[in-house]
């Protein structure tokens, strides 16, 4: 009879002792704050984003490594469909944090929650996006990164290699918020400041690239791209038309620089990427609130040529661009 009591005894300390650490375990799994970071589509710029933004919740100790944080990663491939589901996932889940890689992005996580903080990961003109009240004083759930192009340098830069451009064509998708937005910050700028010609054309996807290039590049001596995440994804189709009529094309992004653009002054996607990540965590560690937290700009851009799509062109870089770009910005050969 004494060893069953001792043995009863023994039981339940070890069931009470097994009962309170699966508590303390739910009640941590309960408080690991998850972030839900959703990305319009797979691109080399919101790839860099999306590393950066990682790389920055692991500098500051947040990994799900350590499980301290838990991230719930979901990529839309520009389906629209796709972006509603995956935004209400999130709420469902009842997420911590979310961030919108992209205006599309952002917009459908703002229509699936206006109590949820959402971290803009690049959006270029979030008020007119209607994401936020005030880009200093957003008024809400929304606040984050601004991936806005230095156009005006950008402008300069176009100048400076195309000392003799008189016509210039900027393409863009009709329906892509950011990129009209740059659009027209270009034609105040052209009319403002240069004696240059703009003539302006739009695509509604990836599908009609190729016969609107073929179209402009007859009408223009260079081309000017905006941040347009549709454009980037046919950025190939639009410099092989280029290359064939000998007309070159700048970029809003060095990732399309890379894929064959002449060059730009562009704001580094990964570097946007970690000041995203430096938002979620004020949110996260400091209970920072959206709805008073500015809209962060990033001023300075990096020298991005390259120079084996100049050449093909016959476009002459200068020594001292091409030093720039060596020592402070990016050289493509």
């Amino acid at each position: 009879m004494k060893r069953m009591l001792t043995f009863i005894g023994a039981l339940v300390i070890f069931l009470s002792v097994a009962f309170v650490m699966a508590t303390k375990q739910q009640q941590q799994r309960a408080q690991t704050p998850t972030v839900g970071i959703l990305q319009l589509t797979t691109h080399p710029a919101l790839d860099a984003i999306h590393r950066g933004l990682v790389a920055e919740l692991k500098a500051q100790g947040y990994s799900p490594q350590k499980g301290n944080i838990k991230i719930d990663y979901q990529n839309a491939e520009n389906d629209q469909s796709n972006l509603k589901t995956m935004s209400e996932r999130f709420t469902n889940h009842h997420v911590s944090v979310m961030v919108g890689i992209a205006t599309p992005a952002a917009q459908a996580l703002a229509d699936a929650s206006t109590r949820i903080p959402i971290v803009l990961g690049a959006v270029t003109d979030p008020k007119g996006a209607n994401l936020v009240q005030d880009n200093v004083h957003p008024g809400g759930n929304v606040t984050g990164v601004s991936d806005q192009a230095p156009i005006k340098a950008q402008l300069q830069l176009i100048q400076k290699l195309q000392p003799n451009l008189k016509t210039m064509g900027v393409i863009s998708t009709s329906s892509d918020d950011s990129a009209q937005t740059q659009v027209r910050i270009l034609k105040r700028l052209v009319a403002k400041e240069t004696s240059l010609k703009l003539k302006t054309y739009t695509i509604t996807s990836t599908n009609d690239v190729n016969q609107v290039a073929e179209t402009m590049m007859n009408q223009v001596d260079a081309v000017y791209v905006p941040t347009d995440n549709t454009i980037a994804s046919a950025m190939q189709t639009l410099v092989q038309v280029g290359n064939a009529k000998k007309v070159p094309i700048f970029p809003a992004v060095d990732t399309m620089v890379k894929d064959g653009g002449v060059a730009t002054i562009s704001i580094n996607q990964y570097r946007l990427g970690r000041q995203t990540g430096k938002m979620v965590v004020n949110i996260l560690r400091h209970h920072q609130n959206p709805a008073t937290t500015p809209v962060k700009f990033i001023k300075k851009g990096d020298l991005v040529i390259n120079l084996k799509a100049a050449h093909k062109l016959g476009i002459q870089i200068p020594a001292d661009l091409v030093q720039q770009a060596k020592t402070s910005g990016e050289l493509i050969q």
